[in-house]
């Protein structure tokens, strides 16, 4: 579960879907990022959890992922999990981190809105662009091809993933207005 809380803008609500399925009586295994929505980039801080039928059982699976985590690394790095211990630890620190990341979502959702009405009705873009809007999260599939993401990278210093493939978080508003009359040239071959 990459990027908690950046869905909805509530970690909790974003956390549904697991809690959901344990409720449900099924044993899953859950990984966790914490780098980008407590600004902890270069850490990797993150965790792996597993339900278990019973402590005999958890005994079993512990065993064995420490063999397989054993030679990937002995000692991992502490800073950014110590962090985010303190942070999800202390009542105080951690409603201060559910308040930012509900404004870095709500952000992402306002630059969602601001992109779409830019493309759809200000500039009329060719296309259907109704999914920046229904897709949520930090990242958005924008539909454009190789070669138009190509154009914008060279004409434009526009950089994104060959696939179309965007940081919303990447946008605001003094940049969402040349991003998206960029992408309209790139869609029309006029770039």
């Amino acid at each position: 579960m990459a990027y908690q809380g950046f869905a909805s803008g509530d970690t909790t609500k974003d956390a549904f879907a697991p809690r959901y399925f344990i409720e449900q009586g099924h044993q899953i295994a859950l990984c966790q990022s914490f780098a980008k929505n407590m600004g902890l980039y270069g850490e990797r801080v993150g965790a792996f959890s597993l339900t278990t039928e019973s402590k005999d059982e958890k005994s079993r699976v512990e065993s064995q992922i420490k063999i397989i985590v054993r030679p990937m690394y002995s000692n991992p790095p502490v800073h950014g999990a110590r962090i985010a211990a303190t942070i999800l630890a202390d009542p105080k620190l951690n409603a201060q981190w559910e308040s930012e990341v509900k404004g870095m979502a709500e952000r992402i959702i306002e630059m969602r809105s601001v992109l779409y009405e830019k493309l759809t009705n200000e500039l009329k873009t060719p296309g259907d662009w109704s999914h920046i809007k229904s897709q949520i999260g930090m990242f958005s599939f924008t539909g454009l091809s190789p070669a138009q993401t190509k154009a914008l990278a060279e004409k434009a210093h526009i950089y994104m993933t060959a696939d179309g493939r965007i940081s919303m978080a990447g946008l605001n508003s003094n940049n969402v207005g040349y991003f998206a009359e960029c992408v309209d040239k790139a869609v029309r071959g006029q770039l």
